[in-house]
């Protein structure tokens, strides 16, 4: 049994715009997944804060 990383879904991370692919780790929480990696979420909060802070 070979493995085909083609049949994986994919999503779109909202804050860097690519594409990124089911893992594993990911498998019980898929349809709550958002960002492709901590870095984006943890932009998420920065550009939330910034969008605030704006007078």
């Amino acid at each position: 049994m070979t493995h085909r990383k083609v049949n994986l879904p994919e999503k779109t991370c909202p804050i860097c715009h690519r594409p990124f692919a089911w893992r594993k780790k990911w498998q019980r929480n898929w349809p709550n997944v958002v960002y492709c990696s901590e870095r984006c979420r943890r932009s998420r909060a920065d550009t939330k804060a910034c969008l605030t802070n704006k007078s």
